[in-house]
Parts: structure tokens; C-alpha cells; sequence
């Protein structure tokens, strides 16, 4: 009776690895082309959940994105290629990592160009007010006789 009972939980959580699966459809049959399908569902959003990758959901959309990628994989397709046509399809948004192009450049500068000019406001703010403080005759010195 001790036996049996941490013989069932570890049948049972065996049991549950499968049972937490998203991706439900069967390996490829080269290690190659799997490699190749897990890298690209990991690269695109699921349209859904916004903050996860296909790969990751367990929405419906993104099963239906997961079968779609797997079939193209197995017509021959390339990864640029079938990133293309979900880009065609949905948008630069279902790339989990945007790509830089001209019209989101101001996003991805943006960052930079505000520590940037953020630098140079406190700079002229600081020299503007060591410049008064030099030119002031009612300061710090004038109260001293």
C-alpha cells in the first residue's frame, strides 16, 4: 500500500505534461524541419493574446496560425517566405519582434531622442543658472560686509 501511492503521483504527473501541451500536432519527421517550425511560431504574435507567441497560446487563432505555418514548412516554403505571407496577411504586428522599418523608426527611436534631449535641457537649464547667479549683484556676496 506504501508502494502504491507514489507510484500513482508519478503516473499522474507524467500524465500531465501532455496534458499542458499546446502544439498538439505530431513532430515532424526531420529534426531540421521541426527546428525550423518551433523558431518561426516562436517569432510570430498571436493576434489574441497580444503579449505571447503562437507557439505559447492556446487560442484557437493561434492553433489555426501553428497549422498554417506547418503547412507551408511541409510544401517547401521558406522561413522568409512564410513570414511574408503572415505579414501580407495580418500585418508587421504578428512579428513578435517588429522589424525596423521608416514608418515605425520614431518608435524605436524615441527612447534615445528623448534621454538625448533630456540631457540638453538640463544642460541649459544648469548653465542658465550659473550664468545668473554670476551676474546677480543681490548674491550671496553683496549680504557680506
Amino acid at each position: 500500500m506504501k508502494l502504491l501511492k507514489p507510484l500513482l503521483v508519478a503516473l499522474a504527473l507524467a500524465g500531465a505534461g501532455n496534458a499542458l501541451a499546446i502544439d498538439t500536432q505530431p513532430a515532424f519527421d526531420d529534426p531540421n524541419l521541426q527546428q525550423r517550425y518551433e523558431n518561426i511560431t516562436r517569432e510570430l504574435r498571436c493576434l489574441v493574446c497580444q503579449n505571447e507567441t503562437i507557439a505559447d497560446s492556446n487560442a484557437t487563432l493561434a492553433g489555426d496560425l501553428r497549422r498554417e505555418v506547418r503547412e507551408m514548412i511541409a510544401a517547401g516554403r521558406t522561413d522568409d517566405e512564410i513570414r511574408q505571407f503572415m505579414i501580407d496577411r495580418y500585418g508587421d504586428f504578428v512579428l513578435y519582434r517588429p522589424r525596423l522599418t521608416a514608418i515605425n523608426f520614431l518608435l524605436w527611436a524615441a527612447p534615445v531622442l528623448l534621454l538625448v534631449g533630456g540631457a540638453f535641457a538640463a544642460v541649459r537649464v544648469v548653465r542658465r543658472r550659473a550664468a545668473e547667479a554670476d551676474i546677480d549683484p543681490a548674491g550671496p556676496e553683496a549680504g557680506q560686509s
